[in-house]
């Protein structure tokens, strides 16, 4: 999904090519999804026409300021984008020459009256993405929601982001340090793999608890993270230009077995916070408390947002518990279970890029529970059932009645003269 590095991309093109323009045209699809706390009508009459003033971002939000407010603040979801008809903008690689315009699962289509024409379009083919107005002066758009509830930018918020800030938020939880990377209410921009880089930069595991880490590890954590995500918006995501020892260019490798950096070291992955995440055992050694070596009862994965992608705050430990419980489905039937299908889970599509196949999260459980009765022993059964008959006392009466029963008193009555 677009985290701070492709994000800045898109605000890097969105200058490029619409800002300081004036929108000729407007197209927009009916999608009450997307569209949030607005609807498609609404939100054409409030920019056609206008000229574009500006363009920002917040971690993973980018906002188009628009002459007069309203303005554009949104978010991409998992694949949400926006298409120029003047270049490639493929978020991760440049996507295949495609000459089809309007693109599919386009939400708005904008065309400028100034030269050179570009055209440009937001789309979002799982509809994760949103898309919201918000009535203000430009310059106080980061003051309201959604903005406003996230976390600081690591890049333009650097000095909001200092060491004493970082520690005291930090330490007041006791979750996986991935799991609290993700949580855009505490840093804004860090998604899965800026957070895997964070941590192996940082030389933490993933699992580890926060509540375990020392001073130092806190301080190599916190810049590790303005390093990363630094050199994420600066070279705008560009994986060509990244550190050939980061594991964003030796993860994606699809099927591939055994995983290894140029240096020889192993790649492994493990899910935490219901993201999979990559890491060097050998460099990322476990120096404390971790969830999968603990038991009891905290809640280590978080609501998502309705963007689908932000990590609510989790829950901190209760007193003497200190390990995530794992939630059981109900038994299946034999012959049941079927494999994930692409698109069902939000993190299997990054699972995919990486090579690695989404878990089922349930199937430890499901191999847990005890195998159903074969058929042909239940078939068996029940056919004994059908044929024995059933038990049915018999009650020897004096009293007999009807025909057979005068024939027996008549033979007495014989008899005993």
């Amino acid at each position: 999904m677009p985290e701070i590095g492709e994000v800045a991309k898109l605000v890097h093109q969105l200058h490029k090519h619409l800002v300081g323009k004036t929108l000729s045209s407007i197209r927009v699809a009916d999608d009450t999804i997307v569209f949030k706390d607005t609807t498609s009508e609404l939100f054409k009459n409030a920019i056609a026409g206008k000229k574009v003033a500006g363009a920002g971002q917040q971690g993973k939000y980018f906002w188009i300021a628009m002459s007069s407010p309203p303005h554009i603040v949104a978010h991409l979801g998992m694949t949400g984008w926006m298409s120029f008809t003047n270049e490639t903008s493929g978020f991760y690689k440049a996507k295949k020459e495609d000459n089809e315009w309007p693109p599919k699962h386009w939400k708005f289509l904008l065309s400028i009256a100034e030269d050179p024409n570009c055209k440009i379009a937001f789309t979002d083919p799982r509809r994760l993405g949103r898309i919201r107005l918000v009535d203000c002066d430009a310059s106080q758009i980061r003051n309201h929601s959604p903005l406003k509830e996230n976390g600081p930018d690591p890049v333009i918020d650097r000095e909001k982001l200092s060491k004493d800030w970082f520690t005291e938020r930090i330490k007041k939880k006791k979750v996986p340090v991935k799991a609290w990377l993700l949580d855009q209410a505490n840093v804004s921009g860090v998604g899965n793999w800026v957070g895997d880089e964070i941590l192996y930069n940082a030389k933490i595991h993933p699992e580890q608890y926060t509540n375990s880490l020392t001073d130092i590890q806190l301080s190599q954590l916190h810049e590790s993270i303005l390093s990363v995500c630094s050199i994420a918006v600066e070279t705008l995501a560009d994986q060509e230009r990244f550190p050939e020892e980061w594991l964003m260019k030796h993860r994606w490798s699809k099927g591939k077995k055994d995983k290894k950096l140029p240096n020889g070291q192993k790649i492994e992955f493990v899910k935490v916070g219901g993201r999979t995440s990559a890491f060097i055992p050998t460099v990322q050694r476990k120096t404390g408390l971790t969830a999968s070596e603990t038991t009891g009862g905290t809640k280590e994965a978080a609501d998502m947002d309705d963007d689908g992608s932000q990590i609510g705050d989790l829950k901190p430990a209760e007193k003497g518990a200190t390990a995530p419980k794992t939630k059981k489905s109900a038994p299946k039937k034999m012959g049941s279970r079927k494999r994930k299908t692409k698109g069902e889970d939000e993190d299997e599509d990054e699972d995919d890029a990486n090579g690695v196949e989404g878990e089922d999260e349930d199937e430890s459980a499901e191999d847990e529970e005890p195998e159903p009765t074969p058929k042909k022993r239940k078939q068996s059964n029940n056919t004994l059932e059908k044929k024995r008959p059933a038990f049915k006392p018999v009650v020897k009466s004096r009293h007999t009645t009807g025909q057979d029963g005068n024939k027996r008193r008549q033979s007495t009555r014989k008899g005993a003269k």
